[in-house]
Order: C-alpha cells, then sequence, then structure tokens
C-alpha cells in the first residue's frame, strides 16, 4: 500500500472509530473513578447516553457566536487528529492543535459568563504550559531520525522509521507524559474546567454550554484522548506489529495513571501549572534536545 493509501486510510480510521473509542476511555475513566471512590459507578456506555440526551435538547445559547466557535474547535481537533493518523507533518499537526485550542477559549470568552470568562483564562495558562512541550517533541523526532543529515516531521515516516524513538527521546517522552495532565484537564490541573464538577469554577469554561453546544465538547474531548494517546503510542512505533501492540500498551498504561493521578491529588493553581510545565515538563524536553544535539 502506497504512502497516499496509507495516509487516507489513517486518516478515515480516526474519524470512523476515534469517537467510539474516545467515548469508552470516557467511560473507564468513570467507571474506575468510581470503584476507586467506593462507587459502583455508570455503565462503561454512559457518556454515550449522555451525549445523545443532549443533542436531543432545545438549543440554548447565550449568543449565536457560542455554537460557531465550539462548532469550530470540534471541526479542528477532529482535523487535527485526522493528520496526526495519516502520518502528516508533525509541525503542522502542532500549529493546527493550537488553532483548535483558540476556538475553545473564544466560545468560553463570548458568553458573557464571568465563571467561562475565568475558565477561558486558566485555559489559555494551560495551552501554554502544555503545547511547548509538543513543539519540542516535533523537534526532538527530526533530530533524533537524523535531524540535517535527514531528519523529518512525518509522522509516518517516524512510524515506520524501524526505530524506537522512546530511547534517545526519553525525557521530551516523560515531560510529554507529564504534561498529559495538563491537556486532558485532569487534577491537580483541571484548572479551567472540571469533568467532575467539583471546582470553584462550577464547570468552568463550559458553564454556559448546554444541549448540543455541550455534546459536541463532549466528542471533542473523546477525540482529543485518542489523538494524544496516539501521540504516546508513536514513541514505540517501529513500521511492525510488535511495536504496535508496545505502543497500544503504553498508551493504556499512561491512561490508567492518568486515572489514578485525577482521583488521587487536589487540584493545583493556574500559576502551579504552568511552573509545572515550563520548569519541569520543558526542562527534561530541552535536555533530551541538548543530548541529541550532541549525539547528532
Amino acid at each position: 500500500m502506497d504512502d497516499f493509501c496509507l495516509s487516507i486510510v489513517g486518516a478515515a480510521a480516526f474519524l470512523a472509530f476515534g469517537p467510539v473509542l474516545g467515548m469508552l476511555l470516557a467511560g473507564v475513566d468513570r467507571k474506575v473513578s468510581a470503584r476507586m471512590q467506593g462507587r459502583v459507578g455508570p455503565p462503561v456506555t454512559q457518556p454515550l447516553l449522555d451525549v445523545r440526551k443532549l443533542f436531543a435538547k432545545e438549543r440554548s445559547a447565550p449568543n449565536r457566536f457560542q455554537d460557531f466557535y465550539v462548532a469550530c474547535y470540534i471541526g479542528w481537533t477532529a482535523f487535527t487528529g485526522a493528520l496526526f493518523f495519516a502520518g502528516m507533518d508533525m509541525l503542522l499537526v502542532f500549529f493546527t492543535l493550537s488553532l483548535a485550542e483558540t476556538f475553545l477559549i473564544l466560545a468560553a470568552f463570548c458568553t458573557g459568563s464571568p465563571f467561562a470568562q475565568v475558565g477561558a483564562q486558566r485555559e489559555a495558562y494551560a495551552a501554554m504550559a502544555f503545547e511547548p512541550v509538543v513543539l519540542i517533541m516535533a523537534v526532538g523526532y527530526y533530530l533524533a531520525t537524523g535531524g540535517a543529515d535527514g531528519g523529518t516531521f512525518s509522522v509516518l515516516d517516524i512510524a515506520r522509521g524501524g526505530d524506537m524513538m522512546i530511547l534517545p527521546m526519553l525525557g521530551i517522552f516523560a515531560g510529554f507524559v507529564l504534561a498529559l495532565t495538563i491537556k486532558l484537564r485532569k487534577s491537580p490541573f483541571d484548572l479551567s474546567m472540571s469533568h467532575h464538577a467539583h471546582q470553584d469554577l462550577v464547570r468552568g469554561l463550559s458553564t454556559e454550554f448546554s444541549g448540543r453546544t455541550f455534546a459536541m465538547l463532549e466528542v471533542s474531548h473523546w477525540l482529543e484522548s485518542v489523538m494524544v494517546l496516539g501521540m504516546v503510542a508513536l514513541f514505540l512505533a517501529n513500521g511492525t506489529w510488535s511495536g504496535v501492540a508496545l505502543g497500544m500498551t503504553a498508551a493504556a498504561l499512561v491512561w490508567a495513571i492518568e486515572i489514578w493521578v485525577d482521583n488521587g491529588f487536589a487540584r493545583m493553581k493556574w500559576q502551579t501549572a504552568l511552573k509545572f510545565g515550563w520548569v519541569v515538563a520543558l526542562a527534561l524536553g530541552l535536555s533530551n534536545i541538548a543530548v541529541l544535539l550532541v549525539i547528532a
């Protein structure tokens, strides 16, 4: 199968099965979280039932811009995931991911709610803490695959390159996994919006979201979860089925750790999240970049 066909299959698979897998991940999250808290918890398919109910509700929005921005957010999130699983340029994935985040922040700001606007500000801080880590990861892949002597930003080339990138990029991998807590909005860094509605901002940036608008936001989170776990798996991909199996195992393990962290730590301030992203995650990534430059 040529590269074009592989790209089409990868993008189509994400768009077709990404929401389903993301929904199951969210259901497992809620079920395991309930068990950790001594509750039975809802069925694993409960997120799907919730979204179906939200889509059936009457449309209610504070202004006409909110739905537009949320539609742009889910559209660009889906496009970003499709680009990644199609094996496109890692830098392009980074920039479209940033654009999707911008539309989410705008959707919260336009509501006029003080809770949503403060949540939007915190979402911007979270983006500032996480997105540089993705950029560092892209640079790390370029250097680890050869740098100026043949390095690549192509996800497809990295995935079938023959070598697992986790060894030369161990620091970047650690930084990325640590920063995932910020991107997935899990405690202690559920700054802008809590999936369990237990923070001081009620529902944060989604306070004024309801009905279909909130349903689209939930589906976007499903797609985001699958996309970032795919990025985790990419570190172990080497063009073989064993690499695929190891990557999926690593992604499942990271998801389990995220659930444990979410239920085991109290929420911290946005200043702590920003320092964590820049000092801890970026320090690991930049140190790794320096090592790659030396050995290149």
